[in-house]
């Protein structure tokens, strides 16, 4: 099997040499570039002498070009590879509008090595990461940010076509909750819930979990 190419995006030189040395000790991990800022990435993304990725590691905050900007530019191209935002609690709101753009997920800077080797394995394999504690926390931040919907979740046009347990099932993804918790808490088979989360995408037009943990907040339901 070949290994996961990694992009690192960051503006401080210390911290990608930090971040190379941690995913080149794994043997299905890669590091293939480096990028000091956003439109370092999409220029290197863009090129076709340049190398080929599976994922960026993207920071958000870098002069030129922020994380957010580039990560709307590199998920809009055909075969884009996953973006995985990196952030601090202070900068919330950054994390929350790159996700927007197309991110895959984002995971607090200072998380412990293992779970940032799980991130990069996870949107590699086309999952989203939004289950950790501490994206959980950091979600729950940016919801009491964020302004309240002009409409309830009831109201909103691209929940109108779900079942009650989708709704259901929909509440609980918003909270951040992976699928093993979802199955604990509503008592039925994993192949269900990923039925349910299947249907959700479709009917709601979402790109993936992310999207769907962005929709409910944006409706209200969480």
């Amino acid at each position: 099997m070949s290994a996961i190419r990694v992009l690192l995006v960051d503006d401080q030189q210390m911290v990608r040499a930090g971040f190379r040395m941690l995913l080149e000790s794994q043997p299905d991990l890669e590091v293939v570039g480096e990028a000091g800022n956003g439109r370092e990435a999409v220029d290197l993304l863009a090129d076709p002498a340049g190398p080929a990725c599976d994922v960026v590691l993207m920071d958000v905050r870098m002069p030129v070009m922020d994380g957010v900007e580039a990560t709307a530019l590199v998920t809009a191209r055909p075969g884009a590879p996953r973006v995985l935002v990196l952030t601090t609690f202070d900068l919330d709101e950054y994390a929350f509008a790159a996700i927007r753009a197309g991110a895959a997920g984002f995971l607090l800077k200072d998380a412990p090595p293992d779970d940032l080797l799980a991130a990069v394995r996870t949107v590699h394999a086309g999952d989203a990461v939004v289950a950790p504690s501490t994206t959980r926390r950091l979600l729950e931040h940016v919801a009491a940010s964020t302004p309240q919907p002009a409409t309830s979740g009831t109201d909103d046009a691209r929940l109108r076509e779900l079942t009650e347990r989708e709704r259901e099932v929909l509440v609980l993804v918003g909270r951040g909750w992976s699928n093993h918790e979802i199955v604990a808490e509503l008592v039925v088979a994993e192949a269900t819930v990923k039925t349910h989360v299947s249907r959700l995408l479709a009917k709601t037009g979402s790109r993936d979990r992310v999207q769907l943990v962005v929709l409910a907040h944006e409706v209200g339901l969480v």
